[in-house]
């Protein structure tokens, strides 16, 4: 066996040739400073520090070396290798500080400007009011309906017990809706005769949900329907041809005036106040017998204005109640109409303009305010929870 060739010249090896070590180190250096980016710094950590990289394959080349020749050859290497490390991390340090400068100045922000340029929007109060209502009734155990607001006369007044000659269906209070094209005798015909041979008006009240969904449901029925009505009304500060209501009809076996009127109470006292009151007065509707106006306890007087000249009230004229909506006891030839056998089931209904239930509970005076759009009209109402 021969013995270890202690004669060995690592610089044979071209990868541990001094030249080559200091001409890859330099090449390494050079690449650093010239790197303007981190992620150019990236790319060059892979070539001139990488597993690839010719300091990392002259440093697997030691491993041949005999035992003498490896520990010059190591220093060399590791020298060199350490050159470029060093740089590296210099680099880095330089060109992240760099990159922190440019982010605070493209970045800044000036905190002196003003934030609110574009002010933000609000929730109309009738949407809010409306679903308010929608809580208390839910609560209740009543179901949310709705319908479309170009109904059919049937729906709209047949069913509702008003008759044809009912003063109601003629075009001065409701908006007929012309058919889809003229009849063949008569091509000249617009307007008036022409829309009222369509069969078809804008909804004057939100009733006909109120019989769709007698039809369409099981009894018994417990049902709330608010939505947008018309009417041929001008545009002044107490009317409006467009506007909402919710009404309310409860059919089931056994109901009377009192659960009517134990709803009513329970409803005010939810949207103004714990000790709100409601009173029935005769009065009459063709869809309700017995029929009722109701009235509800004064809101800033609370009745105490009544009789008493030094504290007059302007909201209720010191009379103790505003006038709030109709109601009554659903007229038997209603409950025929859809279905309803009145020897069996009973019910009542009520209906109520939310537009007059919002200038109440916060003192509007102008209902012209709630179909403007002005923002600043909505805002000050803010967010009901």
């Amino acid at each position: 066996m021969s013995a270890p060739n202690k004669s060995y010249d690592p610089v044979e090896v071209e990868a541990l040739k001094p030249e080559a070590i200091d001409r890859a180190r330099d090449e390494a250096l050079a690449a650093i400073a010239a790197a303007d980016s981190l992620d150019a710094l990236r790319e060059v950590k892979v070539a001139h520090s990488g597993d690839r990289s010719p300091l990392a394959l002259a440093n697997r080349e030691i491993g041949a070396l005999p035992p003498h020749a490896k520990a010059d050859a190591g220093k060399r290497v590791g020298a060199a290798r350490g050159a470029v490390g060093k740089a590296l991390g210099q680099r880095q340090e330089e060109l992240e500080a760099e990159r922190d400068e440019r982010v605070l100045v493209e970045e800044a922000v000036d905190v002196t400007l003003p934030h609110d340029r574009q002010p933000a929007g609000a929730r109309h109060p009738l949407t809010t009011l409306m679903e308010r209502i929608e809580d208390v009734f839910v609560a209740m155990g009543y179901e949310v309906a709705e319908g479309t607001e170009a109904e059919t006369e049937w729906f709209n007044f047949d069913a509702l017990n008003i008759g044809p000659d009912h003063p109601a269906r003629t075009t001065q209070d409701t908006f007929f809706v012309a058919g889809a094209s003229p009849q063949a005798d008569g091509a000249k015909n617009a307007g008036k005769d022409a829309a009222e041979e369509s069969g078809v008006v804008l909804r004057t009240h939100t009733s006909p949900v109120q019989a769709r969904a007698l039809l369409s449901r099981e009894l018994p029925v417990y049902v709330i329907c608010p939505g947008r009505v018309f009417r041929t009304d001008e545009l002044d500060a107490t009317h409006t041809p467009v506007f909402h209501q919710v009404e309310l009809i409860a059919i089931d076996e056994g109901l009377t005036m009192a659960d009517l009127k134990g709803t009513l109470d329970h409803m005010v006292r939810e949207l103004f106040g714990a000790d709100m009151s409601t009173r029935l007065r005769p009065s009459y509707f063709p869809f309700t017998e017995p029929s009722a106006e109701m009235d509800m306890v004064c809101y800033v007087c609370r009745g105490a204005s009544v009789g008493d000249p030094q504290r007059p009230c302007r909201t209720c004229s010191s009379e103790g109640w505003i006038e709030l909506g109709g109601c009554g006891m659903v007229n038997p030839r209603v409950l025929r109409a859809c279905g309803v056998d009145p020897d069996q089931y009973s019910g009542f209904a009520f209906g109520f303009g939310i537009e007059r239930m919002l200038m109440f509970r916060h003192n509007v005076e102008d209902m012209r305010d709630m179909v403007e759009g002005d923002v600043r009209f909505t805002r000050p109402f803010g967010t009901e929870i």
